[in-house]
């Protein structure tokens, strides 16, 4: 078997250790820093390399890491995972309804064999795509996944590589696609051995996890060429539909080329051979639109990207809450519901008072589908990064989550909903970690204790996220969605979803409404129609009436009579329909 490693700071001998025998590897006499040489191995075969006599390290590019990040890599051979589902025709994004999720808390055992057999109500709910948070390799059993330091491999307490493919094909088995959440813009503090074999991070550039991903120095093109090699590995030897990618505004360079129109029109050149479609989604807090546009227009061909915008207009009309980055959308939270249900972005250049500047650039609607940008009211983010990891269920009524319901799932964005989301689970999702190292482990704890400190918190209100009660707590409780009001809300999430796959005019990606207004205070009342259809949501306590061109009521969160003949539409409080 022929083993490879990109290691140009070894200075005199790189060593291949394969189940206990030693190697001598030689230089590539083509690619510089390149070390080569063929070893007997099979899969299974646990191997490592010794640069200069040093320690022995896995591979950079391993597929499987038995015994955690420090251990030895384990031979993989994709050509031999055993594949059901042959004939996977592919998803696209268009249309889609994402469902964000977790596999450690998914359900109590945190695996991919158990996530499995809950992959059927995710399918009777009607959702297109599950979209999987991180599932490389990071120290301990539980965590988030954005601490991962092996971005080929899968984490091993989930199920390793081949329950991945077991989840994969079980997924597309119940129609289902499946995205996978990547992080290229950082790697985890510990069992980080890529700077050991070359210039992976650069000083350059500076992120809030330390040393930028090297993307313009020297050696950059074989780091460019190391993710955009992971990207195409999840996508074709995991079968997978789509990747998001983590927190985009961190890659930092000055290369003409940006990384992320590299990343896409490999991705692009990839569908075209597969035959089948596939699609790349950022997370930025940039509210530029260069992030999606064309690349032959300019810019980084990226397929969509998540909106935090709407996601921050939505929660301060909800909730009232104004702290941080949602005081410009709590100033006047009708405008900014409307702005972004007209425009997508809130900040196309107007002046941000969290960030002391004006922020973001106009996205042209004319030229850009609403699909590109996805919706929702709640993220692992929006969620895990509160001091007590507080679903919107604490503290909002069913109606109110009805109607954040009826807003993300009837506007002409891409919806994503966050696991547990549709049934309004009570149960938080708080921040947790399992680092093996005390002293990360302290700082760890230390520092997300003085982070809400800082904002009032009592320290010992925080929850500590090494505790294992921490991962515990934050497990969903399944049989809360057979349980009054979490059914009845799971319900009109269906009827939502499947309104969506028989009314074409709500995915309809164009941006125009034959009506859209918000009004407000006290809480907004937003009408728009598409189509046929008129989406009315009452987000006061007390009834509403407005004017709508539809007679016929088709789904309401409370009982209510039709229009009257002038058009008149008596709305109750806290409570949403659609009418046609």
């Amino acid at each position: 078997m022929l083993f490879e490693v990109w290691a140009p700071r070894a200075r005199r001998r790189v060593t291949l250790h394969v189940d206990g025998a030693a190697y001598a590897m030689e230089p590539d006499p083509v690619r510089v820093g390149w070390w080569c040489c063929s070893a007997p191995a099979s899969v299974g075969s646990r191997y490592g390399f010794a640069l200069d006599g040093g320690p022995l390290l896995p591979d950079p590019r391993s597929r499987r890491q038995p015994d955690g990040p420090d251990g030895l890599s384990a031979v993989v051979s994709p050509s031999r995972f055993a594949w059901r589902q042959e004939a996977w025709p592919g998803r696209p994004l268009a249309g889609a309804v994402l469902y964000e999720l977790h596999v450690g808390t998914f359900t109590g055992e945190g695996t991919f064999d158990a996530a499995v057999e809950r992959l059927g109500h995710l399918a009777e709910l009607g959702i297109t795509h599950v979209e999987l948070m991180p599932v490389c390799p990071f120290p301990g059993t539980h965590g988030w996944g954005y601490d991962g330091v092996a971005p080929w491999a899968v984490h091993e307490p989930y199920g390793g590589p081949d329950g991945l493919v077991r989840f994969v094909d079980a997924a597309h088995a119940h129609g289902l696609g499946v995205v996978l959440d990547v992080v290229h813009n950082h790697l985890g503090p510990s069992g980080n051995h890529l700077p050991a074999f070359g210039p992976y991070f650069t000083d350059t550039h500076h992120t809030p996890w330390g040393a930028a991903v090297n993307l313009d120095a020297p050696g950059s093109d074989e780091v460019r060429a190391y993710f955009v090699g992971s990207a195409l590995a999840w996508l074709r030897d995991y079968r997978l539909d789509g990747l998001r990618l983590d927190a985009v505004h961190a890659f930092a360079g000055t290369r003409p080329r940006h990384f992320l129109a590299e990343l896409s029109a490999a991705v692009d050149g990839l569908a075209r051979r597969l035959g089948r479609p596939l699609f790349l989604v950022a997370e930025s807090d940039l509210d530029d639109p260069v992030t999606t546009a064309p690349r032959e227009a300019g810019g980084h061909g990226i397929h969509a990207q998540w909106n935090d915008d709407f996601h921050h207009a939505l929660h301060t009309a909800l909730t009232g809450e104004s702290r941080g980055y949602y005081a410009d959308f709590a100033a006047d939270p009708a405008h900014a519901l409307a702005k972004t249900l007209r425009g997508g972005f809130f900040h196309d250049g107007s002046y941000s008072s969290f960030r002391g500047r004006r922020h973001g650039r106009p996205l042209d609607t004319r030229t850009t589908p609403a699909h590109r940008l996805l919706a929702y009211s709640q993220t692992h983010d929006q969620i895990g990064n509160r001091a007590l990891g507080d679903r919107l269920s604490a503290r909002l009524s069913p109606g109110l989550l009805a109607c954040a319901a009826a807003l993300v799932l009837c506007a002409p964005f891409t919806p994503m909903l966050f696991m547990g989301e549709e049934w309004g689970a009570r149960t938080p999702w708080q921040y947790f970690t399992d680092h093996t190292d005390p002293a990360l482990a302290e700082a760890v704890r230390k520092g997300r204790r003085r982070e809400f400190a800082a904002h009032g918190w009592p320290e010992e209100e925080i929850p500590d996220p090494q505790d294992p009660a921490t991962r515990d707590r934050s497990c969903l409780d399944w049989s809360e969605s057979e349980r009054t009001p979490h059914a009845e809300l799971l319900t009109w999430y269906r009827q939502l979803i499947a309104l969506r796959r028989t009314a074409p005019e709500l995915t309809d990606p164009h941006w125009t409404y034959d009506a859209l207004s918000v009004t407000g205070p006290p809480r907004p009342l937003v009408h728009f129609r598409r189509g046929p259809y008129d989406v009315v949501v009452n987000l006061g306590d007390r009834p509403a009436e407005l004017n709508v061109a539809a007679r016929e009521v088709i789904a309401s969160w409370r009982p209510m009579s039709p229009p009257a003949p002038d058009g008149t539409l008596r709305l109750p409080p806290e409570t949403a329909a659609v009418l046609r």
